[in-house]
C-alpha cells in the first residue's frame, strides 16, 4: 500500500476519524451534545426542553447509566446533564468533566425544568433534535446521521447553520468504499507505525483502564468476573471476559473514558481489548500488537460500513469477527487465517439483534469474541464453513456484503418491532 499514496492516506483518515474517545455510551452522549451546544446558542439556561429522538436513539438510551448523573438512565437525563454542565465544544467528552457542584445540582434542575421527549417520525436512524426555550427565546439542534453531526442550528426563526441532510457527509471525508480485507491486511502488515502510534495507544490505555475497572467493581450484571468465574483463566476466557468488563462498566455508569469504533465505545472495546490479552498472552512485541490492532480496527469498520451505525443488527458481531481477525493474525501471522476467521466468526453469530445498551450487552461482547475466538480455531485445525453454507459466500468480500444486506436491509423491519416493544406500542 506504500505505492498507493492516497489510499494509505484515507486509511490513516478513516482511523483518526474513528477511533476517538466518549465517555459513556455515544447514543445518551450525542444528545447531551446536541443539548449543550442548543444551550449554547440560547445563551442562558432554559427551563423547557423539547428532545425528538429516532427510534433507535430511544432504544439505545432507553436503559443505560448516563455518566456524571447520579446513576440516572433515559434520555431527560442526558439532556439534563448535557444542559447543566456540558462542554458544547467537547463533542463525546460533552460530560466527560463534570464538577462536583454541577453533579449536585442536577436533581434540582430535573425537578424544575420541563423536559419532553418525542419520537420523530425519520428516515434517519440517528435522529436528535433538541430545543431549548427560556421565555420569548428558543434555540434548536439536530444531530443526523453522526453522533456529533451538526445539519442544522436555529434561533429565534433565524437559522445559524444548515446543511443538507443528504450531504451529512462532509467534504474530506474518507471513502470508506476503499476498504477490503486485502487492504486492509496490506496496510496493516506496511503502516509506518508512527502514524497511528499514538491512536493506538490511546486505544490501549483507555480500554485497558475501563476493563480493570470492571473486573474490580460491581457494575451491571458482572459478566465479566461471571466468566472467570465459571469457565477459568484461560486466554480465551479471559479476552472474552475484559471485553465483556470493560461493557460492565460502560453501561452501567463508569466514567473513564474508552475509545470507540464506529461510533461504539462496546465496539471500540471488543475489537481491542480481546487482541492485547492475546498479544500477551503470547508474549508479541509492541509492533506485534500494533498491527493486529489496525486489523481488528480496519476489518471492523469495513464490516460497519455497510451496515450502519445503528441498526437491528448487534454491532458487537462485527467487532466480535474483526477482533477474531487480529488474533488469527498474532497466532499465526497468515492472511489465509485472518480471511476464515472472519468469515467463520460472521457464520456463526449474525443474526443477534441489538435492543438497546444495557447491562447485557457485556454478554452478547463476551458471545461474539467467542465466536471470533471459534471461528479462528476452525481453521487452526482445518476446518471452516462453506459457499452456501448459510449466508457464506465462496470470498470473504461476499460474505461480509451479505451480512452487510442483512443488517441494513433485512433486518429494518425488526428494528421497527424491537423498537415499538421496548417504547411500549
Amino acid at each position: 500500500m506504500e505505492k498507493n499514496f492516497p489510499l494509505y492516506q484515507s486509511y490513516l483518515e478513516i482511523l483518526r476519524r474513528e477511533l476517538v474517545p466518549a465517555m459513556g455510551c455515544t447514543e445518551p452522549i450525542a444528545i447531551a451534545y446536541a443539548a449543550a451546544k442548543a444551550r449554547a446558542v440560547l445563551g442562558e439556561m432554559p427551563n423547557k426542553v423539547m428532545v425528538a429522538a429516532s427510534g433507535n436513539i430511544i432504544k439505545n438510551v432507553k436503559s443505560v447509566i448516563v455518566p456524571n448523573t447520579g446513576g440516572r438512565k433515559g434520555i431527560e437525563a442526558a439532556a439534563a446533564i448535557g444542559i447543566l454542565a456540558g462542554d458544547e465544544t467537547a463533542e463525546l467528552e460533552v460530560i466527560a468533566h463534570v464538577k462536583e457542584e454541577k453533579k449536585a445540582a442536577l436533581p434540582a434542575y430535573l425537578a424544575e425544568t420541563e423536559i419532553q421527549v418525542e419520537f420523530a417520525e425519520t428516515e434517519h436512524v440517528l435522529d436528535i433534535a433538541v430545543r431549548v426555550s427560556k421565555g420569548e427565546n428558543y434555540a434548536k439542534v439536530q444531530v443526523v446521521n453522526e453522533h456529533t453531526n451538526i445539519v442544522r442550528i436555529i434561533r429565534n426563526e433565524e437559522i445559524l447553520f444548515e446543511k443538507e441532510i443528504e450531504e451529512t457527509v462532509d467534504e474530506g471525508t474518507p471513502d470508506y468504499e476503499c476498504l477490503t480485507v486485502e487492504d486492509i491486511y496490506d496496510f496493516a502488515m506496511t503502516c509506518e507505525l508512527a502514524d497511528v502510534k499514538e491512536m493506538l495507544d490511546r486505544q490501549i490505555e483507555f480500554n485497558t483502564a475501563i476493563a480493570d475497572e470492571g473486573l474490580k467493581k460491581d457494575y451491571g450484571a458482572n459478566i465479566g468476573k461471571t466468566l472467570l468465574k465459571a469457565y477459568g483463566t484461560d486466554v480465551h476466557i479471559r479476552a472474552r471476559a475484559r471485553a465483556a468488563a470493560g461493557s460492565d462498566a460502560r453501561m452501567n455508569g463508569c466514567e473513564l473514558p474508552v475509545i470507540i469504533n464506529s461510533g461504539s465505545g462496546n465496539q471500540g472495546m471488543t475489537v481491542s481489548l480481546p487482541v492485547i490479552e492475546y498479544a500477551e498472552e503470547l508474549g508479541a512485541d509492541r509492533e506485534r500488537l500494533y498491527r493486529a490492532l489496525l486489523l481488528s480496527n480496519l476489518v471492523t469498520l469495513h464490516e460497519k460500513a455497510g451496515i450502519g451505525r445503528l441498526s437491528a443488527y448487534c454491532g458487537a458481531i462485527s467487532a466480535g469477527a474483526g477482533a477474531g481477525a487480529g488474533i488469527a493474525w498474532l497466532c499465526t501471522g497468515d492472511y489465509e487465517a485472518v480471511i476464515h476467521t472472519i468469515v467463520n466468526a460472521l457464520a456463526i453469530t449474525s443474526g443477534i439483534v441489538c435492543d438497546g445498551a444495557k447491562a447485557s450487552c457485556a454478554a452478547k461482547i463476551s458471545a461474539a469474541v467467542d465466536a471470533g475466538i471459534l471461528g479462528f480455531e476452525m481453521y487452526r485445525n482445518g476446518q471452516q464453513f462453506y459457499d452456501g453454507d448459510g449466508l457464506v459466500k465462496k470470498g470473504v468480500e461476499n460474505t461480509i456484503r451479505n451480512i452487510s444486506r442483512l443488517g441494513r436491509i433485512g433486518m429494518k423491519e425488526t428494528d421497527k418491532e424491537i423498537i415499538s416493544m421496548m417504547i411500549g406500542k
